[in-house]
């Protein structure tokens, strides 16, 4: 197998790793992220919270932790999935 190809591998399974985990936290820690937010915040939680995977609530923890970090595109839409999650808004995606 060439460099490329094992990487390319590597990364697609970091990526449904990371949605897994994702999808998961609704029933593991209390809190549904919406499919947006899993799409935006993909790659920050490879950069700031990759060490965290595949342990889910750590995962969560990390990246509201990391906040100030975040791309504002994943800012922007985990700060309002975390605010209508607050308020019981948040449909089940």
């Amino acid at each position: 197998m060439t460099a490329t190809f094992t990487s390319t591998i590597r990364n697609a399974g970091l990526a449904l790793a990371f949605a897994a985990s994702i999808s998961a936290v609704s029933s593991t820690a209390g809190f549904a992220f919406s499919a947006e937010a899993q799409q935006m915040c993909t790659g920050d939680a490879f950069r700031l919270c990759s060490s965290e995977i595949p342990n889910i609530p750590a995962i969560t923890s990390c990246m509201i932790s990391k906040r100030a970090s975040l791309s504002s595109g994943c800012r922007t839409v985990m700060d309002r999935d975390m605010a209508a999650q607050k308020s019981g808004k948040l449909a089940a995606q």
